[in-house]
């Protein structure tokens, strides 16, 4: 009877999409998570809210599917779900490449470039000059601004505003400090392993206040850092929010992310935690520099998003005729755990309007049961949220099989003994196009019940699970092979399982 009413229950299938716009329809295109029409892609830029809009701006070649001629891409949306690709925002020139940076918007025309009375966009980003013979390559910090909403840009005739004759220095993240009424400045170091901060009370004229670090992991050149105030869940206290990249030195090999807890007082970052402690922002191989938006209303949670790659093989991924796309947006927080205050990273909530018909096995059921109706009535798309819950029993192991087909597929699993998470794409499909993407990763994950609980992303190249509410990430490409749309929870005993499954309808439809 149980089976019977799990395959009634299964046989409505997800939503056919609707037309999705040829552009962006290719073998392994992403359908609800940004990426540019064509060309290379990696770090986000300059996110920021301004006159209702939300804008992405991004590393970018305008000329090919590999790194060089680094600009500012420019996207921009109305809901942080769909995106419209505008022309090159600030492009490289005179030799000199668009690194990554920040957008602030100057309400106050502290600058004096803005023209209208709700101020205008100034962009602060990192000119780098390569090398040539003899000279080494310089990085400096740069403005450029804009009064009509991002369309065009206006390089500063003083730049750069900062110059220290360096080869590495770059990546400023700029914010308004309420607390000394001035613009704060947290730039990368990358060979010292530290985040410098300067401030300025009108985006030119910038003063060195401190450094932070060497602390926390110190592998590889520490890159993009991000600063933010968060709330605590359930609480009127708040703390900052220090992150950086490391490349290479990431915990699984390649790029990766850690964050600092702690205060700031407008120009100096004391971290609350011993400086040897690691937080890692994701145990995943594929979220790298990401960026929060300025400018957001007070009354919206914080919103991150990244970069979905990593440097070890981002020039070898198998997408034709982009390379590299972002994260789903996520929104942020801070809990306070038995470990300690955490970062906890959820999906934008906005993705409900993004999803469709909706296949939901009964409460407690038989993992048998479940995948037989699976197999009954296969899901149709490679792009879905998937929830879950599975009740251990005396499982040591437990987990899913998604995106599978004639032994392709991506696991994602819990280790009791080991109190683990991990995912293994190392049989996702197409693999080979690097010796460093074939990759099983975990997680440290203390269940406090007899039950793993996960929230799924899957986008026909992407797996994004968040775990534990939000306090554990995991960010992985994969690369199905055709057809490989099969979905099976397995126990190595007995197990049970409640599950729900939407389809995510294309952002890319034909309009």
């Amino acid at each position: 009877m149980l089976t019977r009413l799990l395959l009634i229950i299964f046989a409505v299938l997800l939503g056919a999409p609707g037309q999705i716009a040829p552009d962006y329809d290719q073998p392994y295109r992403p359908q609800f998570h940004f990426s540019p029409r064509e060309n290379w892609t990696n770090d986000p830029n300059g996110l920021v809210f301004f006159s209702g809009e939300y804008h992405l701006f991004f590393q970018y070649n305008p000329f090919g599917d590999e790194w060089g001629h680094m600009s500012w891409g420019h996207a921009v949306s109305r809901d942080l779900l769909h995106w419209d690709q505008l022309p090159v925002a600030i492009p490289e020139q005179d030799g000199i490449m668009i690194f990554t940076g920040s957008t602030v918007v100057d309400a106050r025309n502290s600058s004096g470039f803005c023209t209208k009375p709700e101020g205008c966009m100034v962009a602060v980003y990192t000119g780098h000059t390569p090398p040539e013979g003899s000279r080494p390559a310089l990085q400096t910090q740069n403005l450029a601004f804009s009064n009509d909403r991002g369309r065009t840009w206006t390089k500063y005739p003083g730049n750069p505003v900062l110059n220290l004759h360096m080869t590495d220095f770059r990546d400023p993240k700029v914010l308004w400090s309420e607390e000394t009424g001035q613009w704060v400045m947290a730039v990368s170091l990358p060979n010292e392993h530290k985040v410098r901060f300067y401030t300025s009370p009108d985006l030119k004229h910038w003063t060195h206040t401190t450094d932070f670090g060497p602390e926390g992991a110190t592998g590889g050149q520490w890159e993009c850092p991000e600063l933010f105030q968060l709330p605590l869940e359930g609480s009127t206290e708040t703390r900052w929010v220090l992150k950086v990249g490391l490349n290479p030195g990431g915990l699984q090999g390649g790029s990766g992310e850690q964050y600092f807890i702690g205060h700031f007082n407008g120009r100096r970052f004391v971290n609350d935690n011993p400086a040897t402690l690691q937080l890692w922002t994701d145990y995943g191989k594929d979220c790298y520099c990401a960026l929060t938006f300025n400018g957001l209303p007070r009354t919206q949670s914080p919103v991150m998003i990244g970069w979905m790659d990593n440097w070890q093989y981002a020039a070898k991924l198998p997408t034709r005729p982009w390379r590299g796309q972002m994260t789903f947006p996520r929104s942020l927080s801070l809990r306070k755990t038995a470990d300690g205050i955490r970062l906890i990273q959820q999906p934008y909530q906005g993705i409900e309007r993004l999803q469709q018909k909706r296949l939901e096995a009964t409460s407690g059921s038989d993992l048998d049961a479940v995948n037989q109706a699976l197999r009954a009535q296969p899901l149709s798309g490679h792009s879905f949220r998937l929830r879950f819950e599975i009740q251990l029993g005396d499982a040591r192991e437990a987990g899913v099989r998604m995106l599978a087909n004639h032994g392709s597929f991506t696991l994602i699993g819990y280790d009791r003994e080991a109190k683990k998470l991990f995912i293994d794409r190392r049989h996702s499909g197409v693999t080979g196009f690097s010796g460093d993407f074939p990759a099983r990763i975990d997680a440290p994950l203390p269940l406090t019940a007899d039950k793993l609980v996960l929230d799924v992303l899957v986008d026909r190249n992407s797996v994004e699970v968040f775990a534990d509410n939000g306090r554990i990430t995991c960010t992985m490409l994969v690369f199905p092979s055709s057809g490989a749309n099969g979905i099976e929870f397995y126990a190595n005993r007995t197990g049970r399982v409640s599950a729900s499954v939407r389809s995510v309808e294309s952002i890319w439809q034909v309009k």
